[in-house]
């Protein structure tokens, strides 16, 4: 993987990092836990995987992303900012009432987005639907959903899995922020400790369990895919929620709280960057 910069990808981890709690502070929002766990996974596919470009977002032909966590939608704020699908002025105006970038994804307010979403759960299907239309259009590329690990308690994303394998969509890749914590517990406090990796095998997925923030082993597992012809692919990425700022690290507590100007200061001291976009007052 010599074409790839990784000293230039941490660097840009750090930055989406610090982007991410100044626009939380400013916004008076929360959700760094959920947000802060899957900034590497999302640099690795704006940064090295995914065939879109902001010169023409829209290409009939484009890889499709889609966030189905959409509470952690700061990240790709600072994602599609970070690789110039938008300028990074327009953080300044996140959670703002009426404006582009609300605390949840909402592709009317941001047409630069594939889906809205929030409610957890219907991500995956709408990944395998769409993916099923190009097909039947003879459209090229392809359809990576971002999911939480809580949101597997749904019903509808095993609906989805099977739909999925049972169509041969091996366009379609799953990446689960496996981070072990929902919004008021631990996974495998609320809905027992099956491992999703087994579980999305049962359902007939090619499966690959990783390390959520090791670059390079998300670059090369990207690089792999599809892991099997004739399937649907899952990465089931381990992460820590809050990664990267040592007092939000595995704490409960960052999923609703938003952070204080002595958070902001502390944060941003420790990850040694400015944010990508100019701090509000």
């Amino acid at each position: 993987m010599d074409d790839v910069d990784f000293d230039d990808l941490r660097l840009r981890a750090r930055r989406m990092r610090a982007t991410c709690i100044r626009m939380a502070h400013d916004g008076r929002e929360g959700h760094l836990k959920s947000t802060l766990s899957c900034i590497d996974l999302l640099l690795a596919l704006y940064g090295t995987w995914l065939r879109v470009s902001p010169d023409d977002p829209r290409h009939p032909d484009r890889d499709r992303f889609l966030l189905s966590k959409g509470h952690g939608v700061t990240a790709l704020y600072a994602a599609l900012a970070e690789y110039g699908f938008m300028p990074p002025s327009l953080l300044d105006t996140y959670a703002q009432p009426g404006g582009a970038l609300p605390n949840h994804a909402c592709r009317h307010a941001l047409p630069l987005l594939e889906i809205s979403s929030g409610s957890l759960g219907h991500g995956l299907g709408m990944a395998t639907g769409m993916a099923y239309g190009m097909e039947l259009d003879g459209r090229g590329g392809r359809v990576t959903v971002l999911m939480s690990d809580g949101e597997c308690n749904e019903g509808s994303v095993w609906e989805s899995a099977m739909f999925a394998a049972a169509r041969r969509l091996d366009r379609v890749v799953a990446i689960i922020d496996n981070n072990n914590m929902q919004a008021v517990g631990r996974n495998d406090e609320i809905s027992g400790g099956m491992p999703l990796d087994d579980k999305f095998r049962a359902f007939g997925w090619a499966v690959r369990t990783i390390d959520g923030h090791d670059l390079p082993g998300i670059v090369a597992t990207l690089r792999g895919l599809p892991f099997e012809p004739g399937k649907p692919s899952a990465i089931v990425a381990r992460t820590v929620g809050g990664s990267g700022v040592s007092f939000m690290e595995d704490q409960m507590m960052w999923h609703y709280r938003s952070p204080s100007a002595e958070d902001v200061e502390r944060a941003l001291a420790e990850l040694g960057v400015a944010p990508l976009h100019r701090a509000t007052p």
